[in-house]
């Protein structure tokens, strides 16, 4: 392909692409003897053609129709920001038939339909990248794609969510209630003003969908990963978790090994000593066990406007490299493994029970028996008297054990009539197993 210069046609143009814009502009040299060709906009659809933007461009680049950018024949590379999931599929679906490439940063969008889009992509001998819809500025998807290629990854585990980190971090560290946190984050724009995608673990859980995906060269569903929020976290359960050595962090995990795979995003003990409990505020990191590589992790900024536009420019100038060269969709994205997930009974972890019961002989004896039954072996046991007369606060931290057990225990537990309540219940990391 011989051409003086690549333009682009960008499909929203809210924080991220603002970003996007303001990049290409200042970095304009710097992307030109990259690319040995100038990069430049040239179309970008917006939905309020008066609005104040938060970076200048010429008002004559806007235009309110999708199919202005993707049936122009000028427009080299589709850049979809827009967010959202059906409309958002549609433009990229379209733009691919029209042997665009596209780069997108949508997270939601790639975890429920990634699969389809990654074929038709390859269909159409299409590139379709997608740094930006996980980790902001972290490059992982780059680092599981090609950097760790000749390595086979056994395991992920992640801080992929800055605004349940934020939340964390502040409840930890300045002793704010988890409703305090949240108001501040809102403040701070960390969280939305529905939070519920955060909080309840459904953001974190698209991530992990996608990154195990590519980590293990399988077709991982959002429907397969275990979801737990973390609204029920206490400034007690952090100042407990400290005591025993452990920060409590917002996790998620992809495993695998000869039983399959599990895929899960929950709030977990997390020891110390472990290099995620330093993370702090709005950062995000990834954790990866590779059998060669071993334990590798990377760090950054998740989320924000430059961050992100980031990874998208990135993947913009990679779009652009292959369109030179005449090598556009020649990536394979068939995943190599057939999805096979694990069953409760395999998978396996630590766990941390907090139970409030009766003060009275025996019911120690009852309750090593309950997990005894379910081949549950105990690390640490610690009794301490309860607020009111009668009552004792037993701390129970396991060694590894399937989820199945942990079930049994549990529904046990909140049977047995010498157990009064059953306080918290964490996974357990970094420990001794």
């Amino acid at each position: 392909m011989t051409k003086k210069d690549l333009t682009i046609g960008m499909l929203g143009f809210g924080t991220v692409g603002s970003g996007v814009a303001t990049m290409i502009r200042d970095n304009e040299k710097e992307l030109t003897q990259r690319l040995g060709v100038k990069v430049k906009i040239g179309k970008i659809v917006v939905r309020d053609m008066e609005k104040e933007r938060g970076t200048y461009v010429d008002h004559g680049v806007l235009c309110s129709n999708v199919s202005d950018v993707i049936h122009d024949p000028d427009i080299d590379v589709v850049v979809e920001v827009m967010g959202g999931i059906e409309e958002a599929k549609y433009a990229i679906q379209e733009s691919l038939k029209a042997g665009k490439p596209v780069i997108t940063a949508n997270k939601d969008l790639m975890a429920i339909h990634g699969h389809s889009l990654l074929r038709l992509a390859h269909e159409n001998s299409c590139d379709l990248y997608y740094e930006a819809s996980v980790a902001g500025g972290i490059p992982i998807i780059r680092t599981l794609e090609d950097g760790l290629a000749s390595d086979r990854i056994s395991g992920i585990m992640g801080i992929v969510n800055g605004t349940t980190n934020y939340i964390l971090t502040k409840m930890k560290e300045e002793k704010w209630s988890y409703e305090e946190a949240l108001t501040k984050a809102q403040e701070l724009g960390f969280a939305e003003s529905d939070p519920t995608s955060d909080v309840e673990g459904l953001d974190a859980a698209r991530k992990m969908a996608i990154l195990a995906t590519l980590a293990f060269s399988m077709e991982v569903h959002l429907e397969d990963v275990s979801v737990e929020g973390m609204t029920a976290i206490s400034t007690e359960d952090l100042e407990l978790a400290e005591q025993f050595g452990y920060s409590v962090k917002m996790l998620g995990f992809a495993q695998r090994d000869e039983d399959g795979i599990d895929v899960s995003v929950e709030p977990v003990f997390l020891a110390s000593s472990h290099p995620l409990s330093s993370v702090r505020n709005e950062y995000n990191a990834v954790y990866i066990y590779g059998d060669a590589v071993g334990e590798t992790m990377f760090y950054g900024p998740g989320a924000g406007s430059m961050p992100t536009a980031t990874s998208v420019v990135s993947d913009i100038l990679a779009a652009c490299r292959n369109l030179l060269l005449g090598v556009g969709g020649k990536r394979s994205h068939n995943p190599m493994n057939s999805r096979h997930l694990k069953g409760e009974d395999h998978q396996s972890a630590q766990f941390f029970h907090r139970l409030l019961v009766k003060d009275e002989i025996g019911v120690f004896s009852e309750l090593t028996s309950i997990y005894s039954k379910h081949h549950a072996s105990l690390g640490s046991i610690i009794q301490r008297p309860g607020e009111k007369e009668g009552e004792a606060e037993v701390i129970l931290i396991t060694h590894s054990l399937s989820r199945k057990n942990q079930g049994e225990i549990i529904n046990e537990l909140k049977a047995s009539s010498s157990v009064k309540q059953i306080i918290s219940n964490y996974r357990v990391e970094g420990g001794v197993k």
